[in-house]
Formats: C-alpha cells, structure tokens, sequence
C-alpha cells in the first residue's frame, strides 16, 4: 500500500515555478506586497514623466532624500514591534542637528568629535524615554509627546539668538551631499560604484545560500531549486540596475552608504542575534517573554536607546543636506518615520515588522512624493494621497492577522 502511494505521487506532476510563486506570493504578501507597489509606483511615475522619475540625477537625488527618513524608521519599526510609538524623534532629529550646528560653527568643535558627541547624547535621550516608559510606567505616546514638545522649545531656544546657522565644514556636508570618490570612469560608468555595487551582490548572494543550507541543516522548508536561483537573479538584478543608474551620475552617495549600513547592521542584530530574537519575543507576549525569563525593561531600555542613536543619525544627515540648522528642522520626520514603517509592513499590533521592510516603505512614501512634485500635483493632494496609502497600509495589516486568525 506504501509502495503504491509512493509511485502515485511520484507521478503527480510537480508544481512549476510559476505556480510555486504564486503560491510563495499568497503565503507572504505582506512581505511582498510592499515591494510589488514599489514596482507599480516606478513603472506609472517613468511612464506619466517620460522617464525623467527613473533618471539617473533624479533617482540619486530620491535615495538622498529618503536618506535621514529612512534611518528613523528603521529604529520606529523596532519601537512599533515592542507595541510603543516615539513621537519624539522628529523634533529630537531637529534639535541634535542644531547642536551639531551650534558646536562646529559657533564652538569650533571638530566634526568628528561632533558628530560622536551627537550621537552619544541621542543613545541617552531614547534611554531616559525607554526609563519613563519602561520604569516609571507612562504610555509611550504621552512620554513621547512630552518629549516632543520639549526638543521643539530646545530647538527654538537654541536658535533663537542666531536663526539659521549655515555650515560650511566640507566633511560634515558631504554627509548629505557628498559622493564616495572615483578612481575612474568606465563608458561613463563611475568604476568604484560598479565595484560596490558588485561587492554587495556577491554578500548577498553568499548570505542567502548560507541561510538556505542552515535551514537545510536543520530540515526548515525551503524554496525549490529552480525558485531560490529566480530570486537571487531578481535580486541581484535590482542591485545591478540601481548601481548602474547611480553610477551613470555621481556615484553612491555617502547617504546611501550610511544608509545601508544602518540596514546591514539591524538586520544582522533583528535576525542573527538573541538580543533580535528577545526583541521580537517582546512584541509577540510581553507577559510569555517575561514568563520565559525575558527582561522586558531591558529590551525596551535598548530599543528606545537605539531609536534615540537613530534619531541623531537623521539630525546630523537632515542638517548636513540643507547645510544648515533651522527651527523648523524635523517637522513631521515622525509622521513620515510611522508611515514609512508601517507601509513596509510592521503590524500594528507588534511582534512583526522588517527593517528591511521600513527601507522600502520609506522609499515608497518618498517616490509618491518625488513622483508627484515631478508631474506638478499640488501639495495638498499630496498629503490626502500619502495619508490614503498609509490607510491603505494599515487596512492591509488589519486584514491579514483577521485571516490568519
């Protein structure tokens, strides 16, 4: 009778690679799904605008630009997770990059040692929010908002005698500016940035068979053959068309170096690492994390702490691509942050969320609004449109556990 059953599905015809996708698409569209709206977003901007969406200046002025927005909701994605909101951060980026400003400019502080004061005095901003929320008990949303209205005032005040404070160190704008310096052109192809951009292809090829034989090792499922080699060829050709795009301009921008980086690093800390795992437990069951001998104090100390390190980040790259400080730096950076980490698919209800994901939502939000500045769309359809994805979003994320449930 085995024998029989044996033969029998041997015989049944074996699923294509097509039908497999499918299937793979149904199984996670919440992880997906993000990144075939990115794909829709391009394809209708660089039809309605002849191409100029996907041209080579207007694509590295779009990473820059999501650039200090990204960093943000990479660290909100990880809040979010642990079912905390931080409306501080906005006006915590604002403030951190005036006293940026106020140090090099008006103290003569050195740019490095700036920017290593900035981000240690962010890492300890997010803690003693982590500490009130944590600790003492007040909902985030309250904590946050107090904190927000306090870096607006610091903001203010410490702008109040000088206004705009115009930075003219060459090194700290480059941060926002700058490129990673050429060797040479190649057919009018920077050669350093092909070689980047072939660097990280390779990583990312090693890491994904790495992680397919661990998962082999301990008989998880894995895609098919025929599937895993179509998705590192997908990828791999994304990663190749960007550098090819960037590299036909000026080059990785140091932003976008900065900006992946942030990626690489939180998403080795969310996946590889039992600090990513006790992270995740927490915005799961905080009560079962407890139970299971978990801190959930300590994690939230962390993840406040590190959105706060985050935050400094986004001041220091938000002031160093305007070259100056204003008192209206970070006015709504906490809005597009959610936004951002939301459409990239962290739920609502915590325990799910990707930093990789967060990147992609912010890229999202940022060609909606870079699309539409290019086809003259005025600005209040602008915020009605964002706001309707960011609905949208949320809906999706809604209906997806109702399912799953």
């Amino acid at each position: 009778m085995n024998l029989n059953n044996a033969v029998q599905e041997a015989r049944q015809p074996q699923p294509t690679l097509l039908k497999e996708a499918g299937t793979l698409l149904k199984s996670n569209i919440r992880e997906y799904g993000m990144y075939i709206a990115l794909v829709v977003i391009i394809a209708v901007f660089s039809i309605m605008t002849d191409g100029l969406f996907i041209s080579s200046r207007n694509i590295s002025n779009l990473i820059d630009a999501t650039g200090y927005i990204a960093v943000l909701a990479v660290g909100m994605t990880l809040v979010i997770v642990i079912r905390h909101i931080d409306l501080s951060v906005g006006y915590a980026a604002g403030f951190m990059g005036a006293l940026a400003a106020l140090l090099m400019v008006k103290n003569g502080v050195p740019v490095y040692l700036t920017i290593l004061i900035v981000l240690v005095l962010g890492i300890v901003i997010g803690m003693f929010n982590g500490v009130l929320v944590a600790s003492v008990g007040i909902p985030a949303f309250v904590s946050s908002l107090a904190a927000m209205l306090i870096f607006r005032g610091a903001l203010q005040q410490v702008l109040e005698k000088t206004g705009t404070i115009s930075i003219a160190n060459e090194h700290f704008n480059a941060l926002g500016n700058g490129y990673v310096p050429e060797i040479t052109e190649v057919g009018g192809l920077k050669l350093l940035s092909l070689i980047l951009g072939l660097v990280v292809i390779l990583l990312y090829i090693y890491f994904e068979f790495q992680n397919r034989r661990n998962k082999q090792k301990y008989n998880f499922e894995v895609l098919s053959g025929g599937m895993f080699a179509a998705k590192l060829v997908f990828i791999s050709a994304i990663i190749a068309y960007i550098t090819w795009i960037l590299a036909g301009y000026e080059g990785f921008s140091w932003t976008a170096i900065i900006m992946v980086l942030v990626v690489v690093i939180y998403h080795f800390l969310t996946t590889k690492t039992v600090l990513g795992r006790h992270i995740y437990a927490v915005g799961s069951n905080p009560e079962a994390a407890h139970l299971s001998g978990i801190s959930v104090k300590k994690i939230t100390y962390i993840v406040f702490g590190s959105m706060g390190l985050l935050s400094a980040l986004s001041g220091i790259l938000f002031t160093a691509r305007m070259q100056s400080a204003a008192p209206t730096a970070g006015t709504l950076f906490e809005l597009d942050a959610i936004a951002a980490a939301y459409v990239g698919g962290v739920s609502a209800a915590g325990g799910v969320g990707k930093v990789t994901g967060s990147i992609i939502g912010a890229i999202v939000m940022a060609s909606l609004t870079n699309g539409m500045n290019l086809l003259g769309v005025g600005i209040s359809y602008q915020y009605m449109i964002r706001g309707g994805v960011l609905a949208a979003a949320v809906i999706f994320d809604v209906m997806t556990r109702k399912k799953r449930g």
